[in-house]
Formats: structure tokens, sequence, C-alpha cells
């Protein structure tokens, strides 16, 4: 492969700012500046952009945390999408939302082009946990607790699996719900069946791997390669 392709794949830029970023010194390969874009590399050399080694991953896995009035979609003709808040900064990547969040709801978005990984955490006998923040109009009951322990019937029959519904210790209207499926507005609909409407929802976990705090609304980065063993590994329980 040429130095200026393995470059650009490699860092998710063209192939004309590679060329660039090569002529002005700033690759070396195997230690040794290169300035020709055009250099063969067999594929054993070490290729580094000052001191960061090269490689293009297989597939790319984000950690977004997605604000209101985002849609969970690869694209939409009328509204901003996940994969929009990540702008150009992986133009030759097909990522899409691994699961979804509603328009309204915020949080945990995982983002991916790796399709064998999203069908195994969406797969219904893999489903890994998701974990939410969720506030409602009414106080929350021991009977909401019982109903999620022993799995809600939605309005149209539909039997939901076990969840966990936990209140919180400051405020009777909000509560921790972990759900192990991803049925359309599963958690709005649940609440519903008990006469209670959900204010707000947060997606703050996923499998084992948290949010990370530090991610403002709209903000994101790439899930490191232990993270992702987070959420197989929660799933594998499953």
């Amino acid at each position: 492969m040429r130095l200026d392709k393995y470059v650009a794949q490699a860092m998710q830029i063209t192939r004309s700012q590679a060329r660039t970023m090569i002529a002005r010194g700033g690759i070396t390969v195997d230690g040794t500046v290169c300035k020709k874009a055009d250099t063969a590399l067999k594929g054993s050399e070490q290729v580094c952009a000052g001191e960061t080694l090269l490689g293009k991953e297989e597939f790319v896995y984000i950690m977004l945390n997605k604000p209101q009035g985002v849609v969970s979609a690869s694209t939409d003709k009328r509204d901003v999408t996940v994969v929009d808040l990540l702008q150009d900064a992986f133009p030759r990547r097909n990522l899409f939302p691994a699961g979804r969040l509603d328009k309204t709801s915020t949080g945990f978005v995982l983002l991916t082009d790796d399709g064998a990984f999203a069908h195994d955490i969406l797969a219904p006998r893999k489903h890994v946990p998701k974990t939410y923040f969720v506030t409602i109009d009414t106080p929350v009951t021991q009977q909401m607790v019982t109903a999620f322990e022993q799995g809600v019937t939605l309005a149209d029959g539909q039997k939901m699996e076990p969840a966990t519904l936990i209140p919180s210790s400051t405020d009777p209207y909000s509560a921790t719900v972990v759900l192990r499926q991803g049925v359309y507005h599963q958690i709005k609909r649940m609440f519903g069946v008990l006469d209670a409407g959900v204010n707000a929802l947060h997606r703050s976990a996923i499998g084992g791997l948290v949010l990370d705090e530090s991610l403002a609304p709209g903000e994101w980065r790439k899930i490191t390669e232990a993270e992702r063993q987070q959420i197989i590994a929660a799933q594998a329980k499953g």
C-alpha cells in the first residue's frame, strides 16, 4: 500500500491532507522521516505521526452523550442525528447507533461500524443490561417496583421481561431502571401501564460501561478495548 493511502486511512483524513503531512516531515517509517507519499509499504513497517503509531482500526467504537432533540439514526432528512454529531471525524466509516434512544431522551449511545458486535449486544438472547435514570410525574411506589420485578404487561398485551426499578433515596419522583430488552418506547410504556408519565429519561450505562461524566451533551470519545470488553462481559452473563 502507498504511504499516503495508509496514513489517510489510519488517521481518517483525505489523501491530500496525508500527502501534505508527509511532505512536511510529519511521518516516520521505522523511525526514519519519510517525505515520499508514493513509498510502497510491505505491511510490516511501523508508521508513526509524531510519537503516535498508526494502524488502521478494523472497527470503531464510540461513546456519545446524546442531547435532547437528536435522533438515534445514521441519517435523517429533518433532524440532527447522532452520527451528525461526529461531524467529519470518520468520513470513511459507515457508523450507526447500536441501539436507540428516543429523540427526547439523553445519555449514552454507542456508535460503531461493527455489525456483528452490535448484533450480539442487541440480540434478545444476549441483550446486555442498560441502565437509565428516570424522572416521572408521580412518586415511585412499591407497587411499581414489584411490577417491574414481575414483568410489566404492556397495553398491547406484550409481557416484558423482569426489570429492576430502584427508587431514588433523595427524590420520590426519580428512580434507576435496568432493562435487558429493547422494545420500542419500553420504559415510557411500562410506566404508562402503571399510570405514570415519564418526564425525563437518561441512559447512564450499557453493560458494565458507564457514560463518561466528562462528556458534555453532544460530546463523544472512542471506547477503549478494555471498555468494550466490559460490554462483552455483561453480554456473556445474559
